[in-house]
């Protein structure tokens, strides 16, 4: 998974509130082999007109937005079905982190799992970020080392991460990685196991 250390870019507003996995990528925008490729289904419905072309009222569709690097969101951002297709367009598309007030549960382990940041913060500075890219301007960062968020007019925002899932982004580490990085004690434990109990390593065959 790509490294999430400091990134900087731009900010898309869609502050509804309940967006579930079927809006962010409709059923019959699911049917690929593999997990790369579903960027084009992120919010299909939303994005294309009934002839499949693109609806200029969309947000993602209006420059500078279509290269957003971040999207601000409304409450209870990815309920719905455990897709983690969601995720997928979410990523394909090119969007590094979602900034809500929370989040459905499955999805934002599915972002932790693809290496992509829900990051929560309170309402009302989730509020003050979509009023400051609105009005201010779009570009703003995010610094997971300093664990900060910086809006467009300059306000900076700290937030909390656990340190297993910061350590996972910061690392670009997916669920083997990270066990992998204790690959000597998991070596330990075999020998000492192996001396402890050699009979169910002494398997003719």
């Amino acid at each position: 998974m790509k490294k999430f250390t400091r990134e900087t870019g731009i900010g898309a507003v869609m502050m509804l509130d309940n967006v579930d996995t079927d809006q962010i990528i409709p059923g019959h925008m699911m049917m690929k082999v593999g997990t790369q490729g579903f960027g084009d289904g992120l919010f299909a419905n939303w994005r294309y007109k009934a002839d499949g072309s693109n609806n200029p009222d969309f947000v993602l569709n209006r420059p500078p937005f279509d290269e957003a690097l971040f999207l601000v969101a409304g409450h209870n951002f990815g309920c719905g079905s455990s897709r983690e297709h969601a995720v997928w367009a979410i990523r394909d598309f090119g969007i590094r982190a979602i900034i809500a007030p929370s989040f459905g549960a499955i999805f934002m382990r599915n972002c932790y799992n693809n290496g992509l940041l829900p990051l929560v913060l309170p309402e009302e500075e989730v509020a003050a970020l979509s009023k400051a890219l609105t009005e201010q301007g779009a570009e703003m960062s995010i610094d997971l080392e300093d664990m900060r968020v910086v809006s467009p007019d300059g306000r900076v925002t700290g937030f909390t991460l656990s340190d297993i899932d910061r350590q996972r982004l910061l690392g670009g580490l997916d669920q083997i990685g990270v066990t992998l990085l204790r690959d000597d004690k998991i070596e330990e434990y075999q020998r000492l196991d192996h001396l402890r109990r050699p009979w169910v390593y002494d398997v003719p065959g």
